[in-house]
């Protein structure tokens, strides 16, 4: 006999296909989600893990700024005391100076020039004096050429002091002149 299948057995196939198409479909969503949720957390941890390597940096960034400040302070300051040794220095070989400028003034002033003031400005030199005559001015400005200390005499002024006939009168005179380096007047008399 002839079996006859008299159940909707199409129906049954096809809700077990919507059935295994559906529970296919909830895992796929399921696993697509999980992936998902893993590529984030990764994503996440990565980017808390850069952003800890940032602020690591920073603060180191943020302390070698500070050593850069205090280096760059500590080379103002060392500029600051190299300066002050420098002119200490300048002032310690210039020292002798002094004494030989007023030895070589007294040694070479003629009798007849008596001097009112000196005024120095680095190695010039002004001096404002009284000189009997004219012929006593000249004398001095030929010891001033002579000399291993002093040089370049030039006479700005000179003047008639008082009244009287020519010869009693003294005459003021204003002198400029150049004071030699002790290193090059040492090596002139060393010569």
């Amino acid at each position: 006999m002839a079996h006859i299948n008299l159940l909707p057995w199409r129906e049954e196939l096809r809700r077990e296909q919507q059935r295994q198409f559906l529970t296919i479909l909830v895992l796929s969503v399921i696993l697509m989600g999980l992936i998902i949720l893993a590529v984030h957390l990764r994503l996440a941890g990565m980017i808390d893990h850069q952003e800890s390597r940032n602020q690591y940096l920073q603060g180191e960034i943020s302390k070698v700024e500070k050593q850069i400040k205090e280096i760059n302070q500590l080379e103002k300051d060392k500029a600051r005391l190299l300066a002050r040794m420098d002119v200490i220095q300048q002032l310690q070989r210039n020292r002798p100076e002094v004494v030989h400028l007023f030895d070589e003034v007294a040694r070479i002033i003629p009798d007849g020039i008596h001097l009112d003031s000196l005024k120095q400005s680095g190695n010039k030199l002004v001096l404002n004096g009284v000189a009997q005559s004219n012929a006593r001015v000249s004398a001095f400005m030929r010891n001033i050429e002579s000399s291993d200390w002093l040089t370049d005499p030039r006479l700005e002024v000179i003047q008639k002091k008082g009244k009287g006939n020519e010869r009693d009168s003294s005459r003021e005179f204003v002198l400029h002149l150049s004071q030699v380096s002790v290193d090059s007047a040492d090596g002139d008399e060393k010569k």
